[in-house]
C-alpha cells in the first residue's frame, strides 16, 4: 500500500491505469463498517483507493470538527491489512482554496431531515465528494446505507453532472448488540450505549409490524416513538418514513421505503435506518 498526500501524486499514480478502480471516501476513525466497504471494493476492482479527510465544510459551527475521532496509525494498519493500493490523506490546504466556487444541495431533498437539522452540511459533503471523484476518477464508489440521505444526494449528483461512476450501495454494519457502527459511538458512555440500543430495537419492531401487514406510516412512527420514549435521555430529532427518493409517504411502499431515525443521546447525535 502506498500513502499519498498530494493530488498531483495520486493523479500520476492513476493516470495511465486501465484497471477498474474502486474508491472508498472516509473521514477516518475506521471501523468494521468502513472495512466492509473496502472489502467490497477489493473484491470487485483491480485497484482500490481509500481517502481519509475530515472535511471542515460539512461541519456546523457547534459540531465536533475539533474533536472528531482521529486514529491515523490504526487507520493506516486497517487499510494495509485490507490490501488497499493507495491511501490518500490530504490536508485542508490541499483540498481547499480560500475563495472557491461552491456546490449547493438541491432545494428540497437537500433541506429536509438531515438537511434541516444540519443546514449547509450537504453542501460541504457534496463539494468534497465531487472533488475526490474528480481526483480519483473511480469506476465504482462505495457508500453505506446508514447515511441514506447522503447516499441519495451523491447518486443524484452523479446523475445531474453526468459523472461516469457507479455508486455502490452497501448494507449497514452493526455491532453484535444491534447498534449501527459509527465513528461517533466512542462518545457514548456505557450507560448511554445501552440506552442507544432502543434505536435499532425500534426499527426491528417496525420491520416486524410491516411484515405482519401494518403499512400505515403514522402507526409505525408511533410504535417507534413509544420505544424511544422509554428512555428520557433520548431526545428524538425526527422519525420519518420516505421513499428511496426521499419523498414523504403516508403508506409504506414495499421495497421502496426507508424508516429514518435521528436522536441526541447526551452530547452525541446518532442516526439509523432500515430499508423496507
Amino acid at each position: 500500500m502506498k500513502i499519498i498526500n498530494t493530488i498531483t501524486e495520486l493523479k500520476a499514480a492513476l493516470k495511465f491505469s486501465q484497471k477498474k478502480v474502486g474508491f472508498v471516501p472516509t473521514m477516518g476513525a475506521l471501523h468494521e463498517g468502513h472495512l466492509s466497504l473496502i472489502k467490497q471494493a477489493r473484491e470487485n476492482n483491480e485497484l482500490v483507493v481509500v481517502s481519509i479527510f475530515v472535511n471542515p465544510t460539512q461541519f456546523l459551527a457547534h459540531e465536533d470538527l475539533g474533536t472528531y475521532p482521529k486514529k491515523e496509525q490504526s487507520d493506516i494498519k486497517i487499510c494495509a491489512l485490507a490490501k488497499v493500493d493507495y491511501l490518500f490523506m490530504p490536508d485542508i490546504t490541499t483540498m481547499y482554496e480560500k475563495d472557491e466556487i461552491l456546490l449547493k444541495a438541491p432545494k428540497i431533498k437537500g433541506f429536509i431531515l438531515e438537511g434541516e437539522k444540519r443546514p449547509g452540511h450537504f453542501d460541504g459533503m457534496l463539494q468534497i465528494v465531487l472533488k475526490l471523484f474528480n481526483i480519483v476518477k473511480p469506476t465504482n464508489a462505495y457508500f453505506g446505507k446508514k447515511d441514506a440521505q447522503q447516499l441519495s444526494l451523491i447518486t443524484q449528483m452523479v446523475k445531474n453532472f453526468y459523472l461516469d461512476i457507479n455508486i455502490i450501495e452497501c448494507e449497514i454494519v452493526r455491532e453484535n448488540d444491534g447498534l449501527a457502527m459509527s465513528s461517533r459511538n466512542v462518545y457514548l458512555s456505557k450507560e448511554e450505549r445501552e440506552k442507544a440500543l432502543a434505536i435499532s430495537r425500534s426499527l426491528k419492531l417496525a420491520a416486524k409490524s410491516i411484515g405482519m401487514g401494518e403499512l400505515n406510516v403514522l402507526n409505525l412512527t408511533n410504535k417507534i416513538k413509544n420505544i424511544l420514549n422509554e428512555h428520557q435521555e433520548i431526545q428524538i430529532e425526527y422519525i420519518k418514513i420516505v421513499t428511496k427518493d426521499f419523498q414523504l409517504i403516508d403508506t409504506i411502499e414495499i421495497k421502496n421505503s426507508i424508516i429514518l431515525i435521528a436522536v441526541k443521546l447526551g452530547n452525541t447525535r446518532l442516526i439509523d435506518n432500515i430499508w423496507i
